[in-house]
């Protein structure tokens, strides 16, 4: 009887442990040709995530910055839109810490009650772009983030501004 116990223990531990060695934040994708073998192919999480990025540049004066783009409708409408061409906006300092400027047109929002920080870059009303060298509470469709900030709030300066927007 012991030993009956013992193997029925034994082949739920090895099944129990071949079920958790799939477990590893990959995934796999079986594509079936008629006539042929089935085979598989590693599609890893981290390849896809990647592969989605969108990176913007950010224009004021001279300097360019690199934004990564959210996902979500907003910020992939306005990479399309930027992808037919880049978009300058005159931009107008508000309460010392954005720059607001019109988009002259709208894009879907998805707002969300948000407390941004220097480099955020927002969608405000749907129609206008926001862009962080402080903080502030508000409900904003997140657009993206400035990566490297280094000369970010200098290059603003004080005042309006003009801001071009592209897509690499």
């Amino acid at each position: 009887m012991k030993s009956r116990i013992l193997l029925w223990m034994m082949a739920g531990t090895l099944v129990f442990s071949f079920l958790l060695s799939g477990c590893k934040g990959k995934k796999t994708e079986k594509t079936e040709s008629p006539g042929k073998e089935s085979k598989q192919t590693e599609i890893r999480e981290e390849d896809i995530e990647e592969s989605e990025e969108i990176v913007m540049k950010v224009q004021i004066k001279d300097q360019v910055f690199t934004a990564e783009l959210e996902k979500n409708p907003g910020a992939e409408a306005f990479a399309q839109m930027l992808q037919e061409e880049p978009v300058t906006i005159q931009m107008s300092d508000y309460a010392c810490f954005e720059k607001v400027g019109s988009l002259g047109r709208s894009l879907p929002t998805q707002n969300r009650q948000t407390t941004t920080q220097s480099g955020d870059i927002v969608l405000y009303n749907g129609n206008q772009i926001v862009i962080f060298y402080g903080s502030n509470s508000w409900s904003y469709t997140r657009l993206g983030k400035i990566r490297d900030l280094n000369g970010w709030k200098d290059a603003l300066g004080k005042g309006d501004v003009e801001v071009t927007f592209s897509v690499e």
